[in-house]
């Protein structure tokens, strides 16, 4: 199956090369969950701050459990601080 994974800010260079500005689409298996696409790409976890699948957040504690289906966009922002 296909999801489109996209990633922001200081995550965008663990997409693969193949990525078009923020975003790749991957070619993944049923079942994949959120935790095992970051795990694939070298993400991160502890910089992965904001996830949201079709643009709804899933808490950390989701990440290993929430299944992706054909179609999702997996997305992901790391911790943003400003002023």
């Amino acid at each position: 199956m296909r999801i489109t994974f996209k990633l922001f800010a200081s995550l965008a260079p663990y997409l693969p090369d193949e990525a078009y500005k923020n975003a790749v689409p991957l070619e993944v298996e049923e079942g994949t969950t959120i935790g095992a696409v970051l795990d694939h790409c070298a993400v991160p976890r502890q910089m992965c701050h904001l996830v949201l699948v079709n643009g709804f957040f899933v808490p950390p504690s989701a990440r290993d459990t929430r299944i992706l289906t054909d179609g999702d966009t997996l997305a992901a922002w790391p911790p943003v601080a400003g002023g």
